[in-house]
């Protein structure tokens, strides 16, 4: 199989991951205050990675932790947007109007890259598009919530986008790194003011290791990976699929109600990301898209 192939695979895989962390997150974070359960996670994924490669330290340079720390300040903020969002308004446009980063990253992509969009990832995007509103839309109205939500889907696609400037192979580790603390930072940031809790029983204490160590180490460690050989909008679209997994894992585990436009979001889903990787005859390299090393 081809490098790139591998990465669809591994990006999927992510996609899987975050959609069971999303729901084991939905009654974690009933015990533990959202800003305090973010930092925790980010913070042990931090230390995971450290103590998987604690040379790694020595490996960072200035240019990796001014870049890792952009990115990470990114993930960050838009982790704290989406859940002040949350608070103000419906999980179920905040579950769509966080999923219009798949439409915000080609746009934010052609701005600066000012290189033309494919066909096919129109495409794909407009089918994911319209897979979240069938999943997601409950009927829209105005209010301060939204424009938080606009802006977490913004930097989640900014993020998408300074992956695709600065992922490259040799800096993998130490930007993911880079990353995870200073979106712990970030988040501790929130989760001081008022005092922090930590997690209060075994239930919470399992997903927050759960979601640090596969939905966030390994999960933006492969994420930074792949956005160094592939397309960010195609890398957009396929992590799109969180939300399909999320919807099938609340399904199995009785959370939530199987329905008829929830089986149509997911086959669109599907479909789109079908059709963005379909392979193309007239693209040889799969390194398509300008990196700055």
């Amino acid at each position: 199989m081809k490098l790139k192939s591998w990465a669809v695979i591994a990006l999927v895989f992510v996609a899987i991951v975050w959609g069971a962390g999303f729901v084991l997150m939905k009654d974690a974070i009933n015990d533990q205050p959202v800003f305090d359960f973010l930092a925790t996670r980010f913070t042990v994924a931090t230390i995971v990675m450290i103590a998987i490669r604690p040379q790694v330290l020595s490996s960072i340079n200035k240019k990796t932790l001014f870049r890792g720390s952009i990115l990470g300040v990114m993930l960050g903020l838009a982790y704290i947007t989406q859940t002040i969002g949350l608070d103000l308004t419906t999980a179920a446009i905040t579950g769509f109007l966080t999923g219009l980063y798949v439409v915000f990253t080609p746009i934010l992509f052609w701005f600066v890259f000012k290189k033309k969009v494919e066909k096919k990832v129109i495409v794909g995007t407009t089918l994911a598009l319209t897979a979240l509103l069938f999943i997601s839309f409950n009927g829209i109205s105005f209010d301060p919530g939204q424009v938080w939500l606009i802006a977490c889907a913004l930097l989640f696609a900014g993020h998408i986008i300074g992956l695709s400037f600065w992922s490259n192979a040799k800096d993998i580790y130490p930007l993911t790194v880079i990353q995870l603390g200073a979106g712990s930072v970030v988040c501790w940031m929130g989760a001081v003011p008022d005092g922090y809790q930590p997690p209060p029983n075994a239930f919470v204490w399992g997903t927050v290791v759960f979601t640090a160590v596969f939905a966030t180490a390994m999960a933006f460690l492969i994420q930074t990976w792949a956005q160094s050989i592939m397309d960010p909008s195609r890398v957009a679209i396929i992590l799109t699929g969180e939300i399909v997994f999320a919807a099938a894992i609340a399904v199995a585990v009785g959370q939530e109600v199987l329905s008829l436009r929830t089986v149509i979001g997911g086959v669109l889903i599907v479909l789109a990301m079908l059709i963005v990787e379909w392979p193309d005859k007239k693209s040889n390299s799969p390194l398509d898209q300008p990196h700055f090393t």
